[in-house]
């Protein structure tokens, strides 16, 4: 029924015909044309403007933000974030062990003495620096050979962890040899790869 009602509005839309001759086709339905316009070849592509649909637009960035985020994407900053949370993570580490550990403030000399709470804070506090400088150091090594390895292959995936991991711990393993090298560079890669696998 809807469909001959709109036959019949093109009918008495279109002009009447001479006798004798063929009648004109109807004209397209308006439907029609609106769905050529929207899903047929006259469809224009539109870029994508958050402001029309309502959004926040995004103003361009200036010289200033964008001197920032070039400072904070530099390996050098990465290296001394590291460093910087190494060196908490390590004092925190190393006063917690000592706070479980029953040898603090032990004298050697007098294994029967009870150690005074100076002697026992002092002891937590010397493990503590030397787990906080041991933990940036290398936290500060294993961030910046990772940021040049990136820089150096363009990519950034878990290979760029395991590569850094290995010289990072190959360096610090070769002070005390060629063994201990080769161990510190396959822990310390395998140990970055389950991290890497984990957090990604």
């Amino acid at each position: 029924a809807q469909r001959r009602w709109v036959s019949g509005l093109i009918m008495a839309a279109s002009p009447p015909s001479a006798p004798g001759e063929s009648a004109p086709p109807p004209p397209p339905l308006q439907y029609s044309v609106l769905l050529q316009h929207l899903v047929g070849d006259k469809r224009q592509p539109r870029a994508w403007d958050p402001a029309t649909l309502g959004g926040i637009p995004c103003p361009p960035k200036s010289e200033e933000q964008k001197m920032v985020e070039r400072v904070m994407e530099s390996c050098p900053f990465k290296a001394a974030l590291a460093c910087v949370g190494g060196f908490v993570l390590g004092g925190a580490f190393g006063i917690f062990t000592a706070g479980i550990d029953t040898n603090v403030g032990f004298d050697p000399k007098d294994p029967y003495r009870t150690p005074t709470a100076k002697e026992v804070l002092k002891d937590m506090g010397q493990r503590g620096i030397s787990y906080a400088k041991n933990f940036a150091i290398v936290g500060a090594m294993f961030s910046c050979t990772e940021c040049v390895v990136e820089s150096y292959r363009g990519k950034s995936d878990w290979k760029n962890s395991v590569i850094s991991g290995c010289i990072t711990g190959g360096a610090i393993g070769f002070r005390a040899g060629l063994k201990a090298g080769v161990i510190g560079c396959g822990g310390f890669a395998a140990f970055s790869a389950a991290v890497d696998y984990y957090l990604r």
